[in-house]
């Protein structure tokens, strides 16, 4: 393979062309590095810093207790669930910022499995049983192996927890997941974009093959919420989790977010019933009765100057839509393909991404013998990805700030150390986020 013929130039043509750079000025990104792990942990919106000294100083230290009222504290979940909502394809009153995404997954999964016992849907509106199997008497979560592991260990101790014969059923590839719909399947559980490869799900084919089958379908958009647009309501998806720190700039550890369409509300149940959740909270009643609406996915008392700064981050998104970030998510990865398959030939990198645009998130992924020692190196020249077992270089695209030509440097600064095979292979493994 040739040398491709696109320049430095040519990208810094791009990018001042580019509707969209002038939102990373919106980001404190350091001096002197190219921040492509976005896909883990997104860069600090500049708003963010003094947004925290204010909640600390002013709301907290002045005004105390008073600014659960005053400042807004106690409705931050449900608002920020309101602003967060077009960016999933969610209607307002239906995303609650809280917790993390391992407690929205039990909560989400809890409550599909709640209403399938109850006879599901489709059984209270007099629909054939599927698979000649009714709601009530499936057991199995079926999900993908390669699923971020998190989420199958909060399945699994479900599983466990309620014991009745529950089961987690892991599939190999997305082609066995038809088969593994069967009659004992109450809920198909995916992750939209996989952590490890950026292979993107066809949403409203697998949760239409869900439903067909008789089960529910319960999606983790953490590596796609803020990346790629959704539609959770077309796509007829049943409920849906996500974390707030990657795409959506909320900072590290930020509270995750859970969607509970309307359809479901009434129904949705689970045994984390703290009292936020409660209908009214500060009656203090000895027993638990839901709240309304999208507050009963709420559990305990909120992480106030976290969920301030998760706002921080999406009011960017308000100064664009995700059409335009989605447009310039494909170009910046298709420059990255393009570049290191034409300038880094004949090293022994693997493209793990797939090529085909509907199928791909907005990161890239290589494999490489040493990839780990690669992504050291790169890591000590300024270029931040990360790395994941096993040998798969990650490289995570954030259309707000990253530039074309932050992408040919990157793609420079590759070459450069694998032409002169500038890593240690020996290097002792640490922690690489």
């Amino acid at each position: 393979m040739t040398d491709t013929n696109i320049t430095r130039a040519a990208c810094q043509a791009r990018d001042a062309a580019d509707p969209l750079a002038p939102l990373r000025d919106r980001f404190d990104l350091p001096a002197g590095v190219i921040y492509l792990d976005g896909n883990s942990l997104g860069a600090r919106p500049r708003a963010a810093l003094a947004r925290a000294q204010d909640v600390v100083a002013r709301e907290w230290g002045t005004d105390l207790i008073r600014s659960w009222n005053d400042a807004g504290w106690f409705d931050m979940p449900r608002r920020l669930g309101d602003r967060l909502a077009p960016l999933i394809g969610a209607h307002a009153g239906e995303v609650a910022v809280t917790d993390t995404t391992s407690l929205n997954l039990f909560k989400a999964l809890a409550a599909a499995l709640r209403i399938q016992a109850n006879g599901g849907a489709g059984e209270r509106r007099g629909d054939a049983f599927p698979n000649g199997r009714r709601a009530s008497e499936r057991r199995v979560i079926v999900t993908e192996r390669s699923n971020f592991p998190t989420d199958i260990y909060m399945a699994e101790g479900l599983s466990r927890w309620l014991q009745q014969g529950y089961r987690v059923r892991l599939v190999d590839s997305v082609d066995e997941i038809p088969a593994a719909l069967d009659g004992d399947c109450a809920v198909l559980m995916l992750t939209h974009v996989n952590y490890r490869t950026g292979h993107q799900h066809d949403m409203a084919a697998l949760t239409r093959l869900a439903h067909a089958a008789g089960a529910l379908a319960v999606w983790d958009l953490a590596h796609s919420a803020g990346a790629v647009p959704l539609d959770l309501h077309g796509a007829n998806a049943d409920f849906a989790v996500g974390c707030t720190y990657k795409y959506l700039n909320g900072g590290p550890g930020a509270p995750a977010f859970i969607w509970v369409p309307r359809r479901h509300q009434a129904a949705f149940d689970h045994p984390l019933s703290g009292w936020w959740g409660h209908a009214a909270p500060f009656a203090m009643a000895s027993a638990f009765a839901p709240s309304e609406g999208i507050g009963r996915a709420l559990c305990g008392t909120q992480p106030v100057v976290s969920l301030a700064l998760v706002e921080c981050g999406l009011e960017v998104f308000e100064a664009t839509n995700m059409d335009a970030i989605r447009a310039k998510s494909l170009a910046l990865t298709d420059l990255f393909i393009e570049l290191v398959e034409s300038r880094c030939a004949g090293h022994p990198l693997g493209l793990v991404t797939p090529r085909e645009h509907a199928r791909r998130g907005s990161q890239v992924s290589f494999t490489h013998p040493h990839g780990y020692a690669v992504m050291t190196a790169l890591i000590a020249r300024g270029v931040i990805g990360d790395y994941r077992e096993p040998e798969i270089m990650r490289f995570g695209f954030t259309p707000l700030y990253t530039s074309f030509a932050d992408v040919w440097d990157a793609v420079d600064v590759l070459k450069d150390i694998l032409d002169r095979g500038a890593y240690d292979v020996n290097a002792a493994r640490s922690a690489v986020t």
